[in-house]
């Protein structure tokens, strides 16, 4: 896989598949695989993976088999709430909040995450710099001086900001979220994953501006096609929503600033200077 040019987080994936395989059958007998496969409650998307693992280290061993055929079934990512978000974030010590306001923020990988490195992060324009994986494409984004200061709050021992192992950041925030999952009565919680960030990332800013160009250029995907689900997502969850608004009025430029960071949005000005702005109620 290495030699393919499969990123470390594929062959991390693979290896342990096969690991957890290896402990339920000899997966040097492809019958034994298959007949586990047929057995096993997992998802079709999950079997068909891991059929395509198995079928490569058969290949390695120098065995042949007839893979097994799992129908590929399109279903769309959860995407928690914003506050569903933030409970997570504030709930967290301060290196997982800001692993996890980053996530947000950018919608990056936690591949990519993991590859952040202090010199990825310009104060001064407050951008972060992605490398990309997966085929993706590396690019530099917006962000809030929120982040900014949450980073800055965290030891620079090290060249990269994160410096860990996944498994363990990804143990460390399974039990934070399920242990808030429980204390809060919100079971929804538990569906969030490191990856739901990024669905998150890619539903909201395909709501806020409606160009998938964007959404794709923020998320690195090369294949438009990949974008594409975004725009479904945003159609279903904001299908329902109010055609009623609250509208405000003003001159006053401070005043105006706040009603945009409140979430109102602007609308027209009017031919005396008064500036009109609405939010959906």
């Amino acid at each position: 896989m290495k030699k393919d040019g499969k990123a470390d987080a594929t062959i991390q994936t693979a290896i342990s598949r096969l690991k957890h395989l290896a402990k339920l059958c000899n997966i040097n007998e492809p019958e034994q695989i298959k007949t586990i496969l047929a057995t096993l409650k997992w998802k079709n998307n999950t079997k068909h993976n891991v059929a395509q693992i198995c079928n490569n280290y058969i290949k390695y061993i120098g065995k042949t088999w007839t893979q097994p055929k799992y129908a590929k079934e399109h279903e769309l990512p959860f995407i928690p709430t914003e506050t569903e978000i933030d409970t997570l974030i504030s709930a967290s010590g301060k290196k997982t909040s800001a692993l996890l306001q980053t996530l947000k923020e950018t919608g990056a990988r936690i591949g990519e995450i993991e590859k952040l490195k202090w010199t990825h992060i310009d104060q001064e324009r407050k951008t972060i710099y992605i490398t990309a994986e997966k085929g993706s494409n590396s690019r530099i984004l917006p962000t809030s001086t929120k982040l900014i200061a949450m980073l800055n709050n965290l030891d620079k021992t090290n060249e990269r900001i994160f410096q860990t192992n996944r498994h363990a950041l990804r143990t460390t925030f399974e039990s934070l979220r399920n242990r808030t999952a429980t204390k809060l009565n919100n079971p929804r919680l538990k569906n969030i994953h490191f990856h739901t960030f990024r669905h998150w990332k890619g539903t909201m800013e395909y709501h806020k501006t409606k160009d998938i160009i964007h959404v794709k250029t923020v998320l690195g995907h090369k294949n438009i096609e990949s974008t594409m689900t975004y725009i479904n997502i945003e159609q279903a969850l904001f299908l329902e929503q109010s055609d009623e608004w609250t509208c405000k009025a003003t001159t006053n430029t401070n005043e105006a600033t706040q009603l945009i960071e409140s979430g109102f949005e602007y609308v027209t000005t009017t031919p005396d200077a008064l500036m009109l702005f609405r939010k959906r109620k």
